[in-house]
């Protein structure tokens, strides 16, 4: 796999053939861009390897099954899929002449992509066998009785966990509204939906478009952890992040695993991502 001659990430050589995953570097290294090189070090940022082979696994019929993973979950990963189309839709977004319905458009499609790589080799599911119109057939499916919940964090969320039902096909959702201090850049909590207990072993999504400061997406993740998820039961899900929110999230939540469409090197002093791609919820939403 090749990166465009501008690209600001040089990708690794796979240190073993088995791995399914790939080190992003930062490169070169500008003194602008120095704190971030650290900071993507420390947190172990993952880039998929596309040919790679998935994970191995025992499945066995009518029970739930989910895949070993052999990366500890002690420490945060942060994932950026190299997909084709999750860099034309984050192009999409960032250019400035993007139309509010074609923006909101381009949110949803990348939230799919992205919620489509986050559930892999993580969903529970169920084996059997059914009957085809040509005969007997050994099948396998999302298993209805384990709970997966979507939590989209208002407004911006809405838009990219839009098409989230057409890719879990057994999921519930829960709104959760967050709004940002523009001064002090502190979250205050006006909307929330959550359950008081999420049912035991629950499956949660947190989609969030924007992690730039951080301050967000660690409440909303804290209200979550009250209500009895383990870090290692919540994927995050954004379009854009930043050092700032990564410091923090790996910081407060150990074993946590983000995937975004890209990570930017800054955020500026009114806490927005640098060169980032706006006011998602403004954008989406045309007010």
């Amino acid at each position: 796999m090749t990166c465009p001659l501008n690209s600001p990430f040089r990708i690794a050589p796979n240190p073993s053939r088995s791995s399914p995953f790939r080190i992003i570097h930062r490169n070169p290294l500008s003194r602008d861009s120095l704190q971030s090189v650290l900071l993507f070090k420390s947190l172990n940022i993952f880039h998929y390897s596309v040919s790679a082979p998935r994970l191995s696994s025992v499945t066995v019929r009518s029970q739930t099954k989910m895949q070993e993973k052999s990366i500890s979950d002690k420490r945060m990963l942060v994932f950026v899929p190299p997909h084709p189309l999750i860099k034309h839709w984050v192009s999409v977004l960032r250019n400035e002449e993007t139309p509010s319905p074609v923006f909101k458009n381009a949110m949803a499609e990348l939230g799919r992509l992205l919620i489509y790589e986050a559930s892999r080799d993580w969903l529970p599911t169920i084996t059997g066998e059914i009957q085809s119109p040509m005969g007997p057939a050994s099948v396998e499916f999302i298993d209805p009785r384990e709970p997966i919940a979507v939590i989209p964090i208002l407004r911006a969320g809405l838009a990219l966990a839009e098409h989230a039902p057409s890719v879990l096909p057994a999921m519930k959702t829960y709104h959760l509204g967050v709004s940002r201090d523009e001064e002090t850049l502190q979250p205050s909590v006006y909307l929330n939906k959550l359950p008081e207990k999420f049912p035991q072993g629950s499956r949660v999504f947190v989609v969030d478009p924007m992690l730039a400061t951080g301050g967000t997406i660690v409440a909303a993740i804290n209200l979550i952890k009250e209500r009895g998820v383990d870090n290692n039961h919540i994927k995050v899900v954004s379009a854009v992040a930043a050092p700032p929110a990564l410091q923090k999230l790996n910081e407060n939540f150990p074993g946590l695993h983000v995937y975004t469409g890209i990570i930017d090197p800054t955020v500026n002093d009114k806490g927005f991502i640098l060169p980032g791609l706006g006011d998602a919820g403004d954008r989406s939403f045309g007010t």
